[in-house]
């Protein structure tokens, strides 16, 4: 509850601070504000009072696993922050209402880790998609950020509209909206009503729109490549978390006993997310669309861990979120000061990298060794455990099948490692000399540490839960 009320306030505060002509100070308030709320959410974790508790009337309620989503999530948002130094410069840019809304939309993100209630779980989603549905179309007079924004937007309309039907039907069901009452219908009917799967069917094709499963995925790749880089990084890493996290709770808390029903189409689903996603991104000139379907893949190893369903589960998806995290933001950030500098996107933008700026190699290099699933990244014991929770479900198909993916995906991160140690810069006066700011420096350091020291010593988070 804290974190929420803290960034609500902050958010309004930002606003404010909008008025002022020194937009350092937006800058400066909103990575503040964010690193602030960071640290405030270890008190709910330190009091064990808090845990396990129920709030405002069974809507919210806070535990191990809900406090350490917070804290991934916010952890994400204060790394994210720094890297839009460059809107403080550009004269057309808001940076008062970006930060607001950015804050606002971790809220949401929050509301669906903390949700009791589906309500409480349509207010998070609505929250976030609204906001992220903005950002997308934030640079105005470009028109492929335009038609990102109108693309998701209409096609987040459709998916909000499936989420709510299946959400009323799962209220004829059981006669409530509320996790409690829907596993008590669930544990104490011999014989569930249609309603109550098609409406968990709804619910969940509505969720899995929101985390990019295919085939609802269509959309991912152009809004991702439209979208200005900053948000797209945001919208990559915020998100998803948030709602694997929620469709983690929603089946464990109350839908155990149907565990048959959905178990095979997520088998299915996982499967056509990662053959799809990786051999689509084989075939990418762009570094942007390729980390878009990197995205969609990621979706696809962390819905194996949904399916697998076992004790091994949670600590799986919460890993694995933060590993997929901290590599993105570190790949997003370097794309955004070489493309500042190239005015490309494209893998080329980043040869000769290495020689011009070794520091930004590294970073980027470490980032898709992490993705790739490498051994001595956090991304290696991601993809370890997922695999694990799944072999111990008995799943060996679509774990052999993923473990071949995984192996496809090798070919188009390395691309990006070769490009900067391997090949020459196509321009005459050679690689682009990239500078690197304080704020950038400070990010790129935290992440890319973070992604070495969990590949080394990942029970750091294992031992939290």
């Amino acid at each position: 509850m804290l974190p929420i009320i803290l960034l609500s306030v902050f958010g309004i505060v930002n606003l404010f601070l909008g008025f002022l002509k020194n937009r350092q100070i937006l800058f400066v308030a909103g990575v503040l504000f964010a690193v602030i709320t960071f640290f405030a959410t270890f008190t709910e974790w330190s009091s064990p009072l808090d845990l396990g508790k129920v709030i405002n009337n069974a809507m919210m309620s806070t535990s191990k696993s809900s406090v350490l989503f917070s804290l991934i999530l916010l952890l994400t948002a204060s790394l994210i922050i720094p890297l839009s130094q460059h809107y403080i410069q550009n004269k057309e840019a808001q940076p008062a209402e970006y930060y607001a809304l950015m804050l606002f939309s971790l809220v949401g993100a929050i509301m669906m880790v903390s949700y009791e209630n589906l309500l409480m779980l349509f207010v998070g989603i609505e929250i976030v998609s609204i906001i992220m549905y903005v950002l997308a179309g934030a640079e105005k007079r470009n028109l492929r950020s335009n038609e990102a924004a109108m693309k998701y937007f209409l096609q987040g309309a459709f998916a909000t509209g499936i989420f709510l039907f299946g959400v009323a039907m799962l209220y004829g069901a059981s006669g409530g909206f509320s996790l409690s009452e829907l596993q008590k219908y669930t544990q104490s009917t011999a014989k569930l009503s249609p309603m109550l799967y098609l409406g968990l069917m709804l619910v969940l094709v509505g969720m899995f729109f929101k985390v990019s499963v295919a085939p609802f995925h269509f959309w991912t790749a152009d809004v991702y490549e439209g979208s200005p880089t900053l948000f797209t990084t945001f919208m990559a890493t915020i998100v998803k978390t948030a709602g694997f996290a929620a469709i983690y709770k929603l089946l464990s808390s109350a839908f155990v006993p149907t565990y048959n029903y959905w178990q095979v189409s997520f088998v299915i689903l996982a499967g056509l997310t990662l053959v799809i996603a990786n051999i689509t991104a084989v075939y990418q000139q762009s570094f942007k669309r390729m980390m878009a379907f990197s995205s969609v893949s990621h979706a696809g190893y962390l819905l194996l861990a949904v399916t697998a369903f076992n004790e091994r589960s949670l600590s799986a998806i919460i890993f694995y979120s933060l590993a997929y995290s901290l590599a993105t933001i570190s790949a997003f950030g370097v794309l955004l000061l070489v493309s500042e500098k190239t005015n490309n996107e494209e893998y080329t933008s980043f040869n000769g990298l290495a020689k011009t700026n070794p520091f930004l190699a590294l970073v980027m290099t470490i980032a898709m060794l992490s993705l790739a699933g490498i051994p001595l990244t956090a991304g290696f014991f991601g993809k370890l455990w997922v695999f694990v929770s799944t072999y111990e479900r008995g799943l060996y198909e679509i774990m052999v099948l993923a473990a071949l993916m995984s192996a496809v995906g090798l070919y188009y991160y390395f691309r990006v490692i070769i490009a900067m140690y391997l090949k020459e810069p196509h321009s005459r006066e050679g690689a682009v000399k990239v500078d690197v700011s304080t704020p950038y420096i400070i990010v790129f350091l935290i992440s890319t540490l973070l992604t070495v020291l969990l590949g080394i010593f990942p029970n750091w988070i294992l031992e939290l839960l």
